[in-house]
């Protein structure tokens, strides 16, 4: 049995004015993916607003877990999505933008043992 977790995540646009709540079992691809749709066909709400920048997530060992937590903060008000994200964030820095916190430290999520930290590389088609 192949163990998963699996991240809530929200992702927002470039100026800030987009939310979009997702799940996956894997966020570094989940995010690559979003960022092709970006840069491609725009055929997701994620690429048609631009969203791709990682401000907020959250790990859970269950997929049932994860999807009912998406499914409740994507019923909450923008207001309560902001005061979540500012819980973890309160820049909003740009979590898989490097640029954006050249002397900052990344939030790290906790996972048992191990953590995950977003990826340090550049995006490409910037």
């Amino acid at each position: 049995m192949k163990d998963h977790l699996y991240a809530v995540y929200i992702v927002t646009n470039p100026k800030r004015t987009v939310l979009y709540t997702g799940v996956t079992n894997d966020l570094t691809r989940r995010l690559s993916e979003h960022l092709a749709d970006v840069n491609g066909p725009k055929k997701t709400f994620a690429g048609r607003y631009f969203c791709y920048y990682l401000l907020y997530y959250e790990w859970y060992q269950y997929s049932q877990e994860a999807i009912l937590r998406e499914k409740e903060i994507k019923g909450w008000t923008r207001a309560k999505k902001e005061s979540l994200i500012n819980s973890f964030n309160p820049e909003w820095l740009f979590l898989n933008a490097p640029e954006e916190y050249p002397d900052k430290e990344l939030p790290k999520w906790y996972v048992g043992d191990t953590y995950w930290q977003p990826r340090l590389e550049k995006n490409k088609g910037k």
